[in-house]
């Protein structure tokens, strides 16, 4: 049977829609999406990578968590573009203008496998028999980025499915077992058919935004302690109330397009 998440054209999915009852899809999941392969995992992927993040992530955290810009976040080098992965954007700052650095979540050493590393906002477990390794959670989940939420899905190339990518078994060089990945393949029945496709939308438009302010801040690096400012000043003028102007513009049919170019 084709699996709906992993159609790759948006008439193919209709199709299978079309063919495929509801009874024969409740058979097979009764109980809806589940995330149970995190729930007892050690979060090799939360130890294995850099986490890029986003000015909206970064805005998000500081509102509901109460941190500053400097509690939780680096500037992380990326000369290789290893973990921009043409997804985040690169910053330049005035005292290191040639290296491209990605805003990342700030990492530490665990304490349940001291000498390896983590994302400080995950939260571990001890290791007990059944679970060798240990087990932890992300202790911000309901304010966690953008690619956390996505991890291990992306967008088609039309964007309006979600595909589940293929996750490797390590996710570094490096034979320590805390660095091992997900326990078991991903399949549909483990994503919200909803949530899952609004996320990865998000996180596109959300890095998109944060690659325009990037194109400007680069046009002229500041100081790296001057980018927290910089940053809120960009998002708090991201509502504003409608003008003269943007009514005018929305009564001519093309006037979106000359206003974008």
């Amino acid at each position: 049977m084709v699996s709906i998440i992993s159609i790759t054209t948006f008439e193919g999915w209709l199709d299978f829609l079309v063919s495929t009852s509801l009874a024969e899809a409740l058979a097979k999941n009764p109980k809806g999406p589940s995330m149970s392969m995190c729930d007892s995992c050690h979060a090799g992927c939360c130890r294995s990578y850099a986490v890029p993040i986003s000015g909206a992530d970064i805005i998000r955290i500081t509102s509901d968590l109460g941190l500053s810009f400097w509690d939780f976040v680096c500037r992380w080098e990326d000369p290789d573009g290893e973990i921009a992965q043409k997804y985040a954007p690169h910053f330049h700052f005035e005292d290191e203008p040639e290296m491209p650095f990605v805003m990342c979540l700030i990492r530490g050493e665990s304490q349940t496998w001291p000498g390896t590393g983590k994302c400080m906002f995950l939260e571990e477990s001890p290791v007990t028999k059944e679970h060798p390794l240990g087990t932890a959670s992300c202790g911000i989940y309901s304010s966690r980025p953008a690619a956390c939420r996505a991890f291990p899905t992306k967008l088609n190339p039309s964007s309006e499915l979600a595909i589940i990518s293929d996750v490797p078994d390590r996710g570094r060089p490096s034979t320590d077992p805390v660095y091992e990945l997900c326990p078991g393949p991903w399949e549909k029945e483990d994503f919200d058919a909803i949530h899952t496709v609004q996320d990865l939308i998000v996180a596109e438009y959300e890095m998109q935004f944060f690659n325009r302010i990037a194109t400007v801040w680069n046009r002229r690096p500041g100081p790296f302690s001057a980018f927290p400012e910089f940053l809120n000043t960009v998002y708090s003028q991201r509502i504003r109330k409608e003008t003269a102007e943007d009514l005018a513009r929305n009564d001519r049919p093309d006037s979106d397009l000359k206003h974008a170019a």
